[in-house]
């Protein structure tokens, strides 16, 4: 197809405005910081992030190009549905989760990372080998983004996916070292109003296309294909339960959630933040749906996208933007298509300064140069953002294996993070080597269990394992089994240990962690914070 030149325009208008938002909000910063650190300025707003800005980012991290393209496609496939949808109502549960039990203890301790608390009680070496399932996610995340903004730019704008690639990477990095959390929150806000509003005024013109049939006859009703409501087989329960468990527990582990949560005001705002933006991650997932039932209730030999359908032509990924592009007037379909930009870039901007803070502040400044002064700590986080989003951009180009990776690494921070975290704040006295049987433990489990997208058969064949399509697929929820199996090991390997040095059946000489000192037992931030509480005490260090 030809260029889409006035798409090209308006989607330029867009870029335009988001990069003059990340600009003005980087000078902003650099007015009001005052006498404050410029780092903790960049990584977490200051602690001072306003209530409404605080509340727009949080939605639009999760509100990205995969969840409204994601929450399409999963509608529209005759082999899933509705019910198979579980992102909105799993995030949605996870920040609910998070401001209840997660927000106070990280908020109320002054953290910058989520790496903090963490590298704290089970030192550096523990620390730096889980910032790796961390940064390969945040990486993997960008480049799955950047790879399917640039397809949907080639089939809607007829421009070549790897100018797309480049443009919005560049665009993305540029804001973002320039202004760090407040060029990404302000912006954040600009891109989900945008994203919001477009989706929106989209709608009505798909739902009374000529070639789309009612929505609310084909939920119950087989038409084109199978009705869109979906159902959800007796032997897949397992799954599904392990895949819904899997997006509540495991997306509170991210720094891209905690970077929000401790960039507000006070603890209590933090919790409001993460129980509001819950529901706007609800809310913004209407859209998507009806967009996926309007595909999956459209006969497509009416509309010059023509036979075979999405779905036969293996283009079901590119639903939502299709149905913009094929069922809206075109001057319509330019403001969805700006929409998915936003999600996009909302998404692939908290990534980028993800892991530029986590590398910065927990890999640099704990680790590798403990007297790094602030404006040394500030260079290295651009510097490691520029290299991160560079890679992440090269990386965009293999979108198949990205995607499959991206995957792997997200129920990697599941098996493996998600148990640290909680024995760290809730469950006392465990330590170092609790922690590092559990993460070899874990890792092992879930590697063993295979991977059919990387060709690694699995070696331990779960109850409901079964060959389809030449390929095994495991039907046990897996995942959620090895997370708390993980938690399990953590716990018995830390007690066991202190156990076996406190009665001398193991020489203290071989106490390699230093457990045993009397500053390395760990007490949860919530036990501190009762003694706080009652006693009117100030909360102790916990340093290696």
């Amino acid at each position: 197809m030809g260029l889409n030149i006035p798409g090209l325009v308006g989607l330029s208008v867009f870029y335009a405005i988001t990069l003059a938002t990340g600009i003005w909000a980087s000078l902003r910063s650099k007015r009001d910081k005052k006498n404050r650190s410029t780092s903790e300025m960049v990584m977490v707003g200051d602690r001072n992030m306003n209530f409404l800005v605080g509340l727009f980012t949080a939605t639009a991290t999760w509100v990205g190009g995969a969840y409204i393209n994601g929450t399409a496609e999963i509608v529209y496939l005759p082999t899933r549905g509705l019910l198979w949808v579980q992102a909105p109502v799993g995030f949605a549960l996870s920040l609910v989760i998070g401001g209840l039990f997660f927000v106070k203890p990280m908020r109320s301790r002054n953290y910058v990372t989520m790496m903090d608390p963490l590298q704290e009680t089970y030192g550096n070496m523990i620390a730096s080998l889980l910032f790796i399932p961390s940064l390969i996610g945040d990486i993997f995340w960008f480049a799955a983004i950047l790879a399917s903004l640039g397809a949907t730019m080639q089939v809607i704008l007829g421009i070549k996916s790897y100018l797309s690639i480049i443009i919005s990477a560049s665009a993305v990095i540029l804001y973002t070292l320039l202004g760090g959390l407040y060029s990404v929150a302000y912006t954040d806000v600009v891109q989900l109003l945008f994203l919001m509003l477009s989706l929106w005024i989209c709608i009505p013109f798909a739902l009374i296309h000529s070639a789309t049939e009612s929505i609310s006859y084909t939920a119950t009703h087989d038409f084109y294909q199978p009705p869109w409501i979906g159902k959800i087989e007796k032997e897949y329960l397992g799954r599904w339960l392990d895949d819904f468990l899997y997006l509540v527990l495991g997306s509170i582990p991210f720094q891209t959630y905690f970077q929000r949560i401790l960039s507000a005001a006070s603890p209590r705002q933090a919790s409001f933040i993460s129980y509001l933006s819950g529901l706007g991650c609800l809310l913004m997932a209407i859209p998507s749906v009806l967009i996926g039932a309007v595909a999956a209730s459209t006969d497509w030999n009416q509309t010059s996208y023509g036979l075979p359908s999405p779905l036969e032509r293996g283009e079901s990924a590119m639903i939502l933007p299709f149905v913009l592009h094929y069922l809206c007037p075109s001057y319509i379909s330019i403001g969805g298509l700006g929409a998915i930009a936003a999600a996009v870039m909302s998404s692939a901007d908290s990534a980028l300064l993800s892991v530029g803070s986590l590398f910065a502040h927990n890999i640099y400044r704990k680790i590798l140069r403990k007297k790094a002064t602030e404006k040394d700590v500030l260079w290295t986080m651009r510097a490691s953002m520029l290299v991160f989003g560079t890679a992440a951009a090269g990386l965009a180009f293999y979108s198949h294996s990205i995607y499959d990776l991206w995957f792997l690494s997200g129920e990697l921070v599941y098996a493996l993070l998600f148990p640290q975290l909680c024995c760290v704040l809730f469950i006392p006295h465990t330590n170092t080597y609790g922690s590092a049987a559990g993460i070899l433990l874990g890792f092992l489990l879930r590697l063993l269990a295979g991977e059919p997208s990387l060709k690694i058969l699995p070696v331990i064949h779960y109850p409901g394992c079964c060959l389809v399509d030449g390929v095994y697929v495991q039907l046990f929820p897996f995942k959620t089994f090895t997370m708390l199996l993980t938690l399990g090991i953590i716990v018995s390997v830390s007690y066991l240990s202190a156990f076996l040095f406190k009665r001398n059946l193991l020489s203290r000489r071989w106490d390699v962690c230093n457990i045993m000192k009397e500053n390395s037992v760990h007490i949860p931030l919530r036990q501190l914070e009762k003694q706080k509480d009652l006693q009117g005490t100030v909360l102790p260090e916990n340093h290696d």
